[in-house]
């Protein structure tokens, strides 16, 4: 899986999740436990991951969405 985000708005992996969700493109949330090592302070990024070949399509969806500014390397 490549990275197509990384926030630590969780409002923005919510989002971004339910556009991925809807479209059929599976995707995971890493680093999304390390608040237990943070302390729940939400300074760590979590970071939205998909399939290589899903990634153009991933993209194009969250652009369309108007988050495109949230995208990794955008």
């Amino acid at each position: 899986m490549i990275e197509l985000l990384r926030t630590n708005d969780p409002v923005v992996i919510s989002f971004a999740e339910a556009l991925l969700t809807d479209a059929g493109i599976d995707h995971f949330v890493a680093d999304q436990n390390m608040s237990i090592l943070e302390g729940s302070l939400g300074v760590l990024p979590r970071r939205l991951m998909v399939a290589r070949g899903d990634l153009e399509r991933a993209k194009q969806l969250l652009a369309d969405a108007g988050i495109a500014n949230e995208i990794k390397g955008a």
